[in-house]
C-alpha cells in the first residue's frame, strides 16, 4: 500500500486493474507519484489473467500477468482498492478531481489466509463466471488461483447464510455486518483504463446459442486450454466427448451493423488462429476448420503465424456462416456461403467455436459529473489528438490507456498505457 500523508490524496487516480491500468500506474510510481488504483472485480489482472497463451510467440499468457500483478500489489506509491467502483468524478479547478470512491463489501476481512476451508464446507454450488459457466463454485470463493488478492468472497445473492464458512475460518474473518462505503478522494489526474467488453453471442439469433447444445464462446474454449482448466481435456458440454472435427466462426458481434458494431475486433483472427494451433496440441487427432471473411493478420508475426497454423493442418474456409443448428449425435450443423465457390453448403462439426468480438466498456460515460468525457462514433473514448498523443481525452487531466479507447492487441495495450503514464507525468510535472 502506499505512503500518504493524506490518506485521501493522491497524484493520480488509475481506473481499472487490467494490463494497462497496472502498466500506467507502475510508470508513474516508479517516477514516485501516488497513485490510487481501483478494479472493480475481486482481483488485479483484467482478462488477460485468465488467458492461456499470447499470439504469435505463444508465451505463457499468466506468466507474463502475474509478475505484473504481484509488482502492482507490493509497490509502496499504489494503493489499490479492488471489488470496487468510482461513483462520480468532478473537477474543481485545472489540477484538482473529487472522487467518490464505492467499496463494496465482501463479508470476508483482509486478515483472510486463502485457505479455501470456508469453500470445502459451503453447501451452495453457482456457474463459476471466472470459468464462463462451464463448472461450479461455491457462495463463498476465491475467484481463481492465481487471483491477487488472495481473499475470499461471498456472493450474498446466493448465500443462504448457514453459517458453514464461519464455523470453520480458522481467522474468523467472516463478517456478516459489512456494508458498502462511501469516501472521498482528491486527485490531480484520472486516468482511464477501463478495457472492453465482450460480445454476447446469443444476441444473434441465428446461431442459436444455448439451445443448440455443442456450440461455445471463444472465452469457453480459451479456459480449456490453460493450465488452470476445469478440465483435463478440451472436452464438448453436452456430453463430455473430446471433439474430433472443431469449427471456429469468426467476426461473430463484430464487422456486423446489424448488431451494432461495424468495426473490425483486431484481435480475433489470431487469438484464433492460436486457439488451433493449441488445440491441435491438445487433441492430435482433431480436424479444425476456421470459417472467416477475411483474414486480418497486421501485426508483426502475425502473417507468419497464419501461415503456420496452415502448415500444421488447421483448414480455413473463406465463407460467411448463416446458420448455426442441431445435426444428430449431439453434433451441429453449420449452414453457410463458400465465397470462393459462390454456392451455400453445409458442414456438420462436434464443437462450434464462436469468436466474439470486442465491445467498448462504456462505464467511464456515468464517472464525470460537470460534462462526461466525449466518445467516438463507436463509444469508445474519443482521442483528440490521435495520431501525436493518443492518450488526450476531452477534459484536461484525464487520459486513456488501452481498449478503452479501441480495441487492440496486448502489445499495443502496453505502448497505448506507456503513452499515457508519460503524458500523466508530464501534466503533472508541469503543474508543480
Amino acid at each position: 500500500m502506499a505512503e500518504n500523508t493524506n490518506n485521501n490524496e493522491y497524484d493520480v487516480l488509475v481506473i481499472g486493474g487490467g494490463i494497462a491500468g497496472e502498466e500506467a500506474a507502475l510508470n508513474l510510481a516508479n517516477q514516485n507519484f501516488k497513485v490510487i488504483l481501483v478494479e472493480k472485480d475481486l482481483s488485479l489482472g483484467g482478462k488477460m489473467i485468465h488467458l492461456s497463451k499470447v499470439f504469435p510467440t505463444l508465451d505463457c499468457a499468466a506468466c507474463i500477468t502475474t509478475p505484473k500483478v504481484s509488482e502492482t500489489a507490493r509497490h509502496p506509491n499504489i494503493h489499490i482498492f479492488t471489488y470496487s467502483e468510482i461513483e462520480n468524478i468532478e473537477k474543481k479547478s485545472e489540477r484538482e478531481f473529487n472522487a467518490t470512491l464505492i467499496e463494496k463489501p465482501t463479508y470476508v476481512e483482509d486478515n483472510c489466509t486463502g485457505c479455501q476451508l470456508c469453500e470445502e464446507k459451503c453447501p451452495v454450488i453457482v456457474k463459476d463466471q471466472y470459468q464462463w459457466d462451464l463448472v461450479g463454485r461455491k457462495a463463498i470463493y476465491i475467484p481463481f488461483s492465481i487471483a491477487n488478492p488472495r481473499i475470499a468472497a461471498i456472493d450474498i445473492d446466493n448465500c443462504i447464510l448457514c453459517g458453514a464458512c464461519e464455523k470453520v475460518c480458522p481467522a474468523d474473518c467472516i463478517d456478516f455486518t459489512q456494508i458498502e462505503k462511501k469516501s472521498q478522494i482528491k486527485v490531480k489526474a484520472v486516468i482511464i483504463a477501463t478495457g472492453y467488453n465482450l460480445f454476447d453471442a446469443k444476441i444473434i439469433k441465428r446461431y442459436n446459442v444455448g439451445t443448440v447444445k455443442n456450440v461455445i464462446t471463444s472465452m469457453q474454449m480459451e479456459r480449456q486450454l490453460v493450465p488452470t482448466r476445469p478440465f483435463n481435456n478440451v472436452l464438448r458440454p453436452s456430453d463430455g466427448k473430446m471433439p474430433d472435427n472443431i469449427a471456429y466462426v469468426l467476426c461473430v458481434g463484430s464487422r456486423d451493423e446489424t448488431v451494432g458494431n461495424p468495426i473490425c475486433s483486431q484481435v480475433c483472427c489470431m487469438y484464433s488462429t492460436k486457439q488451433a494451433q493449441l488445440i491441435m496440441g491438445a487433441l492430435p487427432m482433431a480436424d479444425v476448420t476456421i470459417y472467416y471473411i477475411n483474414i486480418r493478420a497486421f501485426g508483426k508475426g502475425f502473417c507468419e503465424f497464419y501461415q503456420q497454423a496452415k502448415g500444421m493442418g488447421v483448414e480455413f474456409v473463406k465463407g460467411k456462416v448463416a446458420r448455426i443448428e442441431q445435426g444428430e449425435d449431439e453434433n451441429v450443423i453449420l449452414r453457410y456461403e463458400d465465397i470462393i465457390k459462390g454456392t451455400v453448403q453445409e458442414a456438420e462439426h462436434d464443437l462450434v467455436v464462436l469468436s466474439v468480438g470486442i465491445l467498448p466498456n462504456t462505464d467511464y460515460t456515468g464517472f464525470f459529473k460537470n460534462g462526461g468525457v466525449e466518445q467516438d462514433k463507436f463509444n469508445y473514448v474519443k482521442q483528440t489528438d490521435e495520431l501525436l498523443s493518443p492518450a488526450l481525452t476531452s477534459i484536461n487531466g484525464v487520459f486513456a490507456a488501452g481498449t478503452s479507447t479501441g480495441p487492440m492487441d496486448i502489445p499495443d495495450t502496453i505502448l497505448s498505457a506507456g503513452a499515457a503514464s508519460s503524458e500523466t507525468a508530464s501534466y503533472l510535472r508541469k503543474a508543480k
